[in-house]
């Protein structure tokens, strides 16, 4: 498969801020027409007006919509195919996180989680699978996480929601390959984007349960250690190679290791893990965003 021209219109999802705000940053320079999408209007409203500035005359449409909502997706998808024909890439970034085990967690719970995370990206494709076929060289890609490598205790929920990303990428991809369109699984590790920050908070929790797990959402912020822009980086040459695959940063790449090694009992190897990443992230030794298991999400 040829590497992917980035010339025609991308579609990025969660657009407004972190990874997103980059990828659209550094998908305008490389001379794609943009298609951003977020729930935050106001973000997006900025971006906007950014790249319009930077780029005179390159075509950047945003749309406001909130990806839990599985009615407004499918409205979103049909736009999106009859509006811009031109699209090529597609890249499903957009995310949430939710801190709390299994039992602190409601099904409503979940269900917002998953519908984000796992069926707006499978429905989007779905929508548009039509246009990328009829576009030569077309390309997807879905965001998944360090936790779509590895499934630490107290991530249940976006764990299974990752997991899922990742299968059904991996699968797609496969089913793809012979009409020519490229599919990549992303696995960021820590990524300095705010997930943390903004998990919703398990709905079955005590007071205390919530003012700990916030205070932890606090405090796990603080080592996350890779920029955005590094990020968008990185997606950036595996969409231009084809990548099936993409892992960010150490935190990343030293799980699915173990996970491969240790199949069975990589738990425990990951708890070593984490220790040492408070102990040597100064020397360079492990990226400290490796501390991942006891937050919320990392991405």
């Amino acid at each position: 498969m040829s590497e992917f021209d980035f010339r025609g219109t991308a579609v990025v999802t969660g657009a407004a801020g972190g990874i997103g705000r980059a990828l659209a940053r550094r998908l305008a320079s490389r001379g794609s027409a943009l298609v951003l999408v977020d729930r935050d209007a106001a973000g997006l409203d900025a971006l906007a007006a950014e790249l319009t500035t930077r780029h005179p005359g390159r075509e950047i449409t945003s749309y406001t919509v909130d990806l839990s909502e599985s009615d407004s997706v499918h409205r979103l998808g049909r736009t999106l195919a009859e509006a811009h024909p031109g699209i090529r890439l597609l890249v499903n970034n957009a995310g949430v996180a939710l801190s709390g085990s299994f039992e602190q967690c409601s099904k409503e719970d979940v269900d917002w989680l998953l519908a984000v995370n796992l069926l707006a990206p499978i429905d989007l494709v779905r929508e548009l699978l039509p246009t990328l076929r009829r576009n030569s060289g077309s390309h997807i890609v879905n965001v998944s996480s360090v936790f779509g490598l590895v499934a630490p205790a107290g991530n249940v929920a976006y764990s299974a929601s990752k997991f899922g990303i990742r299968g059904f990428t991996e699968a797609l991809g496969a089913e793809l390959a012979p009409a020519g369109i490229g599919v990549t699984s992303v696995h960021p590790g820590g990524i300095r984007t705010g997930i943390a920050l903004s998990a919703r908070l398990g709905t079955n929790m005590t007071d205390d349960e919530r003012a700990r797990a916030a205070e932890a959402n606090v405090e796990f912020d603080k080592v996350l250690s890779i920029a955005p822009e590094r990020a968008a980086d990185i997606v950036m040459a595996g969409i231009a190679r084809r990548r099936p695959r993409v892992l960010i940063g150490a935190s990343a790449t030293v799980p699915d290791i173990v996970a491969r090694v240790f199949p069975t009992r990589y738990h425990r190897v990951v708890e070593w893990i984490e220790t040492a990443a408070r102990v040597l992230p100064a020397r360079g030794t492990i990226d400290a965003a490796t501390d991942a298991p006891r937050s919320a999400a990392v991405r």
